[in-house]
């Protein structure tokens, strides 16, 4: 007797199987290594919340990772969702043995690791909008296809989650003008191997920038940063805490990870925090 078909459910779909985690942690995992644990959960409200409820009793390098995030948060404490295993949501626990002072460039950092990796795996080019935004070109327009959020818990560690859009379509974006790897032309958009490849180059270069002592220019952070920030040479909008706004040219990054903006009067004005809008010419 043949049984009933299944019915399909919301893990059905075949264009967008479930992580391996066997295969994540036998490929991640090893003695010496960054990584020291890797969990999957089918779905959470925010990889980020649960991993720091759990930091204190956990050792550096556990990653948390979700299929399907309700609740996730970006900077500003705006909304990060995306349809089940149609992206990459995680969050990972570091404790560098640095300077506090320069914790600042971690979610850089971060930014240049995902950037680097991702484009390797994926075959696309990423550049990163200051602070935080992962760009792929969709139609010959720059579009936020991930985001980074560092978070402190406790006195020793740095709890950062990504997001990354990689098989969203059209119809599934969360705002207008977001962008996926799947939208940009990947060349694969197979969550394994990127998920892999980000998680091999955020420990290359967090391995890099902690043996330099957080030295951005020693580690070459600063100078790779630069290179891969599409925010640099452009008029800028600056949304400031306090309700205040600036306008003038990206022209730098400093030593700290800010974002220098030169206005209209000759001034330099370096920004630590802010909503940072890329305008037009004339814009």
């Amino acid at each position: 007797m043949t049984p009933p078909a299944a019915s399909p459910g919301r893990w059905s779909d075949l264009d967008r199987p479930p992580l391996n985690a066997s295969a994540l942690r036998r490929a991640l995992l090893r003695p010496g290594g960054l990584w020291t644990s890797l969990d999957i959960v089918e779905s959470t409200g925010s990889t980020n919340s649960d991993l720091s409820a759990k930091a204190p009793g956990l050792p550096e390098g556990a990653v948390l990772v979700a299929e399907e995030q309700t609740a996730g948060r970006g900077r500003l404490d705006r909304d990060w969702s995306a349809p089940a295993r149609s992206g990459l949501f995680l969050s990972v626990l570091l404790k560098p043995d640095v300077p506090v002072q320069r914790w600042g460039w971690l979610p850089l950092l971060t930014g240049v690791a995902a950037a680097t990796g991702l484009a390797r795996a994926a075959g696309t080019d990423f550049s990163l909008k200051w602070p935080n935004d992962l760009l792929v070109k969709v139609g010959g327009e720059e579009r936020k296809a991930g985001g980074i959020l560092a978070e402190r818990v406790g006195d020793d560690g740095v709890v950062i989650g990504i997001g990354i859009n990689v098989t969203l379509r059209e119809d599934e974006l969360p705002v207008p003008g977001a962008g996926s790897l799947a939208l940009a032309d990947a060349i694969s958009t197979d969550r394994d191997p990127l998920l892999r490849a980000l998680l091999r180059s955020l420990e290359d270069w967090y391995g890099t920038w902690r043996a330099a002592n957080g030295d951005p220019h020693a580690s070459r952070l600063q100078e790779m940063y630069a290179a891969g920030c599409s925010t640099l040479g452009l008029k800028v909008r600056a949304e400031l805490p306090g309700d205040r706004t600036l306008i003038g040219e990206a022209v730098a990054v400093d030593g700290d990870g800010r974002l220098v903006v030169t206005t209209p009067d000759g001034k330099d004005h370096p920004i630590g925090a802010g909503d940072i809008i890329h305008l037009r010419p004339g814009g």
